[in-house]
């Protein structure tokens, strides 16, 4: 049996936590990852994994080899993204992992870009913003606005994430307009749930902050489901630019409070660090900086508005 594919298996059984997981990463079935583990264990004679009904962890042996182990695995698939450059084009899957709000207007274009550079790169791509293991998930790159703050990934920044209160002008002219965030209570609101901040929201207005806590009468980690609740005249939420910026560059949508800005968030691109050195990942993550490199498109739009971007 082929020893890399053996130690292979092992680093990714090791970082996903389960052969289950390992099996779906490598396209094979588990039986093939716990046949290739074995092989592996009678190899070095000890045993690599201590198996429990709910987990799989390190042995001592598995622990004192899983660094190195780790290394060779992306050293030697390096070698290989590269060999099959000189062959002709780089090839492989990249898996995926974006945040519905980026997903559903702006992917499609950069996929299509990318495709037409590299044509024999697929993609895996899951709409999600739950937060999870890039490793334990087997995802090459995740697109997402929180930090994981794990020393095994590598966060690159793509672009700043403005956030803005809205409401349709049918709303307003039913509510009024709010002249403060002290308004926003006395109004309909719809709020992302996974903000890190939760309830308690910060404004900024001339260089001084204020801060409130705002409760919801509709909360959810939908952004479209946000954007949906606003457009039918049902209250005021709060949404990232890069789902309704079209909608207020059509007039759907009004800003609300334009003289308050709120805390800007970061879309990052976050890859594990053993795939530092994968091409394929490489080419990927260029080509998101290059289209972020003057800014976010859906911004650039924006200033076009009046008194857009007065605080």
């Amino acid at each position: 049996m082929d020893r890399f594919l053996c130690i292979q298996a092992f680093v990714r059984v090791a970082q996903a936590g389960s052969f289950v997981a390992a099996a779906r990463q490598l396209r094979v079935t588990p039986s093939v990852v716990t046949s290739r583990i074995k092989h592996l264990e009678k190899l070095v004679q000890s045993p690599l994994f201590h198996r429990t009904t709910r987990a799989v962890t390190l042995s001592e042996a598995g622990t004192n080899f899983i660094g190195e182990c780790t290394d060779m695995v992306a050293h030697m698939e390096s070698i290989t993204e590269r060999m099959s450059v000189l062959r002709g084009t780089p090839a492989g899957v990249i898996r995926l992992q974006v945040l519905p709000g980026f997903a559903v207007t702006h992917l499609g274009n950069i996929l299509k870009d990318f495709a037409a550079k590299n044509p024999k790169i697929d993609f895996d791509v899951t709409v999600s913003d739950e937060a999870v293991s890039a490793v334990g998930e087997g995802y090459d790159i995740m697109l997402q606005l929180f930090k994981r703050q794990q020393m095994t990934m590598i966060e690159r920044p793509l672009a700043r994430i403005q956030r803005v209160f809205c409401a349709s002008t049918d709303y307003l002219s039913r509510h009024g307009m709010p002249l403060s965030p002290a308004d926003l209570p006395e109004r309909q609101l719809g709020l992302y749930s996974a903000y890190p901040a939760g309830d308690r929201w910060t404004f900024t207005r001339a260089g001084v902050e204020s801060h409130i806590q705002l409760p919801a009468r509709l909360r959810t980690n939908s952004v479209h489901m946000l954007r949906d609740f606003a457009l039918t005249g049902a209250g005021v939420v709060c949404l990232p630019t890069m789902v309704c910026s079209e909608d207020l560059m059509a007039g759907r949508l009004v800003r609300v409070l334009p003289d308050f800005e709120c805390p800007s968030l970061e879309l990052l691109a976050i890859y594990p660090a053993t795939q530092r050195r994968a091409l394929k990942v490489r080419l990927f993550v260029e080509l998101l900086s290059q289209y972020f490199a003057t800014g976010a498109p859906w911004d650039r739009e924006l200033e076009s508005l009046p008194g857009w971007g007065r605080h």
